[in-house]
């Protein structure tokens, strides 16, 4: 685990989960050029450090945030590429609300959370202030993940086109 959270009061509310044989399998899945397991944790904090500056519920907010992603099967045979998009854009979030209600007691509004995450790809509006956090905050981390793991070639097409066009103006 890579992302390190010195927090004792969020470890605390969330050590069942991160103390789960199964949960802690996100930790060899490659995600975003992380594993799921620091995504999830990432997801979890800020929206918990969020919710609690925002007196909103900080715990059910930091635990759907660690199961947002709960879901593990990256074998399944999807012969077409519709099948793959629907699994990481509009599947995942039921498979992971099924995946953390087998192992973990569950509220209406951490279902919401996790069953919300993707919107407005998976159509689902959230119902909950908190589902809106991690709503947000998940969009957030995905886009500072994928670009940090993609920013030294990002940064070189940037200076490749530049140099371009400057040359193009003479």
């Amino acid at each position: 685990m890579s992302f390190h959270i010195k927090d004792d009061e969020y470890s605390y509310l969330v050590k069942d989960i991160l103390n789960n044989k199964e949960f802690n399998e996100l930790s060899t899945i490659a995600h975003h050029g992380e594993t799921r397991l620091d995504h999830s944790l990432r997801v979890s904090y800020f929206s918990y450090k969020i919710s609690k500056a925002l007196k909103l519920d900080f715990k059910e907010t930091a635990r759907a945030g660690l199961l947002h992603d709960f879901y593990l099967d990256t074998t399944k045979d999807y012969k077409k590429m519709k099948d793959k998009v629907k699994l990481f854009s509009i599947g995942h979030p039921e498979d992971a609300l099924v995946n953390a209600n087998k192992l973990f007691y569950l509220s209406e509004k951490e279902k919401d959370i996790i069953r919300t995450h993707m919107f407005p790809i998976g159509f689902k509006i959230p119902k909950y202030l908190e589902s809106w956090v991690v709503n947000m905050v998940d969009t957030s981390v995905s886009v500072y993940e994928f670009t940090r793991k993609f920013s030294y070639q990002l940064s070189t097409a940037v200076n490749i086109w530049l140099i371009l066009f400057i040359n193009l103006r003479k």
